[in-house]
């Protein structure tokens, strides 16, 4: 054995691959909590949040918004409309800013999903084309075909049944194409529904064959959903007997599964319907009344308003027309107040949307502020400790010549003593302007660094060209009009420039533009000189 090696220090990891296991643990528990915390939002909904300040902690800012995301998912589960949408809507702001395709998708997923739960289809249907087209390279199969199936029934929701096609037939031979016989039942499903909701029976029984087809061939077992589509179709069709049998079937499945909570109402009320046509009307108002029952338990308004026109439909079946009549008008009734619900969420939406934007316009706006000059509207020091390393890297990286300039309004002092500040602040702006009118190149920029001192970036062009521009401006600036400004006082500049080379740092090419400055002084002001200590102009 060798000892040496059996003792030889290990490598400690660096900060950088702790940051990322730790984010990428947090990513992971999150996608777990994703696949099933619908199902028990109550008990999710804390974890999230811990995994959340967890992420906030370990500065995870992706991580942190995936949870945001989720939480917001899950308060919209728990009908907390309001938050959810705001933070649906701040986690889209953030994910399109930082360019994260992955949560931007899903952001707009989620908020077609809202839409679609208050009764707006066109938003819903604008919201899920934004999801697809924001998925790119690196989303899993799994995802994009339950996405495009989503973009499916959005677009059969507004009516749009041959788009819908287009997509669940694209969904169906992406899911053949990695073999994902659950993302094949899932599109078959949800296009025979849509089919038969818009009342072509036949095209959606079609579609259930192919359907179950798969299923006998790969030996998978149909879910509730799938099985209440089928009974849906039989029903539509006037098979009222296998129309039963299927939505029994579809409530012994849910009994195993881990499904929505409101799953099992919407089952039953497909069975009271199979019932009644069958001419059961107490085996199927026994089942209305447990739908009904569920329905107020966990708060499902569209499944009890639905139930009502069940009710009607069984009174009217049992020849109780009055009954069936005053239970249709109390339908209609639940339906308008439905309906005025969805519109105020719709409006509560409008409202969160707008505070989200509002909040990101102030962000904006107090961002531009602390990077902008407030007197000439110039970038500030801040702005220039910011942009200067960026410029002089790239530099470095592509070779792209940089020169950078500082200029100083010559005896500056005398205007503000002899006139007023007031005047001195017209001056600088006037000089901002000028200054503004410098070409400085496809990433240059121009600042104030305070008092009457300014920088000037100039790319695209070596540091004789970039001279060149700087002495124009001098020009400019003794040549200009003052005497309405000042009563006479002349105002000129003096200018250092320097190139940045390979080895500069942003305190480097500073310092060596300084030193060019105070040459230009030195040899009597109001003129360009070329530093570290290089020429004047007129030198060049």
């Amino acid at each position: 054995m060798d000892v040496s090696a059996t003792h030889r220090p290990r490598t400690a990891p660096s900060p950088d691959d702790s940051a990322a296991r730790i984010a990428a643990n947090l990513s992971a528990q999150l996608d777990e909590l994703e696949k099933h915390g619908g199902y028990d939002v109550d008990d999710t909904l804390p974890r999230v949040v811990a995994l959340e300040e967890a992420a906030t902690a370990a500065g995870a800012e992706r991580v942190r918004w995936q949870a945001r995301l989720l939480r917001a998912d899950l308060l919209d589960r728990r009908s907390d409309l309001a938050d959810a949408v705001k933070l649906m809507w701040q986690a889209q702001a953030w994910a399109a800013d930082n360019d994260c395709r992955p949560l931007l998708a899903r952001a707009h997923m989620l908020l077609a999903r809202t839409h679609l739960t208050m009764g707006d289809l066109s938003a819903n249907l604008d919201h899920m084309l934004q999801a697809v087209d924001a998925l790119d390279e690196g989303t899993g199969p799994a995802q994009h075909i339950s996405y495009l199936v989503k973009l499916a029934d959005a677009f059969a929701d507004t009516g749009s049944m041959s788009e819908a096609r287009k997509r669940y037939e694209q969904a169906e031979r992406a899911a053949i194409g990695v073999d994902d016989i659950s993302c094949r039942t899932m599109a078959l499903n949800n296009y025979a529904y849509k089919e038969c909701t818009l009342g072509d029976a036949r095209r959606a029984q079609a579609v259930l064959e192919r359907l179950r087809e798969v299923s006998v061939a790969s030996g998978w077992e149909l879910d509730s959903s799938e099985l209440d589509t089928f009974a849906h179709v039989r029903l539509r069709l006037g098979d009222y007997d296998a129309a039963e049998q299927m939505a029994r079937q579809a409530l012994a499945r849910y009994a195993t599964e881990k499904a929505e909570s409101d799953a099992e109402a919407e089952l039953l009320q497909t069975l009271a319907t199979a019932q009644r046509c069958r001419g059961d009307l107490a085996a199927a108002q026994a089942t209305l009344d447990e739908s009904r029952r569920l329905c107020e338990t966990h708060g499902l308004r569209l499944l009890a308003v639905r139930a009502l026109q069940e009710q009607s439909e069984l009174y009217a079946a049992a020849r109780d027309f009055e009954r069936a009549y005053a239970t249709l008008h109390e339908y209609h009734l639940a339906e308008k107040d439905l309906r005025c619900e969805q519109r105020e969420a719709q409006a509560r939406n409008r409202q969160a949307v707008l505070e989200v934007q509002e909040a990101r316009r102030q962000a904006e706006t107090f961002r531009q502020q602390a990077r902008h000059d407030p007197l000439t509207g110039l970038k500030n020091r801040r702005s220039v400790d910011e942009r200067l390393p960026a410029l002089l890297a790239q530099a470095q990286t592509d070779g792209t010549d940089v020169a950078v300039a500082l200029l100083d309004l010559d005896h500056f002092k005398r205007v503000n003593d002899l006139r007023s500040h007031g005047t001195g602040d017209r001056v600088l702006v006037t000089v901002a302007e000028l200054l503004e009118n410098i070409p400085t190149g496809p990433s240059g920029f121009v600042a104030r660094l305070g008092g009457e001192e300014f920088l000037v970036a100039i790319t695209g062009t070596d540091l004789a060209g970039a001279a060149f521009r700087l002495e124009d401006l001098r020009r400019a600036v003794a040549d200009h009009p003052w005497a309405q400004i000042t009563g006479g006082l002349p105002v000129t500049v003096s200018v250092g420039v320097t190139a940045a080379t390979a080895a500069c740092t942003p305190a480097t090419v500073l310092a060596r533009a300084d030193e060019a400055l105070y040459t230009a002084k030195g040899e009597g002001r109001n003129r360009v000189c070329v530093g570290p200590s290089g020429p004047t102009l007129s030198q060049l």
